[in-house]
């Protein structure tokens, strides 16, 4: 049975066996009919909300917030219409914000990719900085006692307008929504609080959950003191076709957004799996390792203990270079060795939430990594290089094995394997353990 995965642009095909294989793929939703039309009519039939044409008026400073390279967010199919509702604004009167977080800056190649020449050429693009304190407005703290400190362009708008896409989230809960601000255009310190040993250790911080987790939760309570004005978020389809626009309340738009997706995008499953091979949904969402620990999460989610993923992502853009995911990753000899010197650590270190979700996986299940990078750079990460997924689920199988004939016919029977075409645009879970 051949599958194609989700890798780079082009994707991977990949053999597999004839029986014990299951497909796990979100419901397909068709993407809209006309896209444009189905935007303008949620700007202006929004949801709790006074259509966006009325929010501005044409003396009003406005702050857009758009997605960074990282996300499939189609802002350059979002934001003309978007844009057009606020024709009567002039154009030096809005400040398009591009929502890093800790990420690298993008090119202006990449951003007018990413916008459109028409919006990048006769728009003010700011790029958040996280790292200049300077340029943020502090709010207080949160509940959770941590610093808040918010982008000074974002602030000082009259108007303030999120964008983003809705999808589950690995420790967040959920996409869209609130995490435009937080961590999007938060400070540093902020989004490494919110990203503490503590807070990801939470057993709700995790796919698909909002309630009772407490990053989710921060996020929230800060977008209540920034107050947006409107929001406008998509869901999209494996094509990259919205398939619903959520715009208005940003609280309730965004909660309709997650239900939404929710439907199509969390799968059950009755009974864990001996492998699991994952992608992290092709570019750009596996343009290097560190996005890729997504996708591994999502297949961590119904993998046996001690089973095997295998995870297919690019990285074209390395482990990266930037961060400190890489040099963490190297600093220690075994996964429960970066769990323990994170978790008694009394400061945060930028990316370290992404080694401690990697190294809590390793130390559940063996993890095999097909991709663009060097052996030796997939080994520092204690991962397994892989150059054939066919050959290795071979290798893996109990009737491949030299202890086959020692073994009962019902082990090889009962070997089962699952396959997220789409990484973690599929977030399987296992029945007994609920949405």
């Amino acid at each position: 049975m051949r599958i194609k995965l989700a890798y780079g642009q082009n994707g991977l095909e990949v053999d597999f066996p004839q029986s014990g294989v299951d497909v796990i793929e979100p419901l397909f939703v068709e993407g809209l009919g006309n896209e444009a039309d189905a935007i303008r009519q949620a700007l202006r039939k929004p949801i709790a909300s006074p259509p966006l044409r009325e929010i501005a008026s044409s003396q009003d400073t406005i702050a857009v917030i758009f997605s960074d390279r990282t996300r499939p967010m189609p802002s350059h199919r979002v934001l003309p219409v978007v844009l057009s509702e606020l024709e009567h604004v002039p154009k030096e009167n809005i400040t398009l914000i591009n929502a890093l977080g800790t990420h690298r800056s993008n090119t202006p190649e990449e951003l007018e990719d990413m916008l459109g020449r028409g919006i990048f050429r006769n728009y003010r693009v700011v790029q958040h900085r996280p790292q200049e304190r300077e340029s943020m407005v502090y709010l207080g703290r949160s509940q959770f006692g941590n610093q808040v400190w918010v982008n000074k362009d974002f602030m000082q708008a009259k108007v303030k307008i999120l964008t983003g896409f809705i999808e589950p989230h690995f420790f967040a809960g959920f996409s869209g929504g609130p995490k435009a601000v937080l961590l999007g255009v938060a400070s540093f310190e902020s989004i490494l609080k919110n990203h503490s040993a503590t807070m990801i250790d939470s057993p709700c911080a995790t796919w698909g959950v909002t309630k009772e987790n407490p990053i989710h939760q921060e996020m929230s309570e800060i977008a209540s003191l920034v107050k947006p004005d409107f929001i406008v978020n998509v869901t999209l389809n494996k094509y990259r076709k919205i398939t619903g626009v959520f715009a208005g309340d940003w609280k309730q738009a965004h909660a309709e957004g997650c239900e939404f997706a929710r439907k199509s995008v969390m799968r059950p499953v009755e009974k864990a799996y001996d492998v699991v091979v994952t992608t992290n949904s092709g570019f750009p969402l596996d343009m290097n390792l560190y996005q890729a620990v997504k996708g591994m999460s999502a297949a961590a989610k119904i993998v046996k203990d001690s089973g095997a993923i295998i995870a297919a992502a690019e990285c074209s853009d390395g482990v990266p270079d930037h961060g400190n995911f890489r040099a963490l990753l190297r600093s220690r000899n075994s996964p429960e060795e970066l769990l323990q010197m994170i978790r008694n650590a009394t400061e945060v270190v930028h990316d370290q939430w992404q080694v401690q979700i990697l190294a809590k996986i390793l130390s559940k299940a063996r993890v095999y990594l097909y991709s663009g990078l060097p052996e030796e750079e997939v080994r520092a990460a204690h991962l397994k290089p892989v150059k054939d997924i066919a050959a290795l689920i071979n290798q893996l199988r109990p009737e491949s094995s030299a202890m086959t004939t020692k073994r009962s016919p019902t082990v090889a029977n009962d070997f089962r394997i699952a396959v997220l075409p789409e990484g973690p645009q599929t977030v399987p879970y296992l029945c007994r353990d609920g949405l």
